[in-house]
């Protein structure tokens, strides 16, 4: 999750959409104590992103299972995608605001609320009418019910 909300805060929200384990403490990450190996969960300040090589946020995403980027500025949250899609993951973006534009229009998938900036709406795939995150579950079970029903129709032809 990457938010520029304040640490405290997108933990908080992190765990009650099940992001984060509700009875795990994440650990911060900052350039003065970098865990090393694997991180049960983590979060990530803004401020010590920008110290941060590219590298470093390649091994952070790596070994991380719970991550949790706060405080983020909008070309924080471009260069954490591109990193992610660096690493050859599929990357999804949601977003309201002006400051979501870049990281939406650079991911794969560029999700926009509707009531949302202009201009991020312009700059996104997907365009939530509802501002409801739950239509993205809704619409992702919808298109695999519309997949699973091609394919058996394809292999009914055949």
């Amino acid at each position: 999750m990457v938010t520029g909300d304040h640490p405290n805060t997108a933990v908080a929200i992190g765990k009650s959409v099940g992001i984060m384990d509700i009875e795990t403490d994440p650990i911060s990450v900052t350039m003065a104590g970098l865990p090393s190996g694997e991180m049960p969960s983590a979060v990530v300040n803004g401020e010590d992103l920008e110290q941060m090589t590219p590298d470093i946020l390649d091994d952070i995403l790596l070994h991380s299972h719970e991550l949790i980027f706060a405080r983020m500025k909008p070309e924080q949250k471009l260069q954490i995608v591109e990193s992610c899609q660096r690493l050859g993951a599929v990357v999804t973006v949601t977003g309201d605001g002006i400051n979501d534009a870049a990281a939406i229009r650079r991911a794969d998938v560029g999700i926009a609320m509707g009531g949302g900036a202009a201009y991020t709406t312009k700059c996104a795939d997907i365009i939530l009418l509802d501002d409801n995150f739950s239509s993205i579950v809704s619409g992702i079970e919808e298109g695999r019910l519309m997949y699973d029903n091609l394919k058996k129709c394809l292999l009914y032809a055949l």
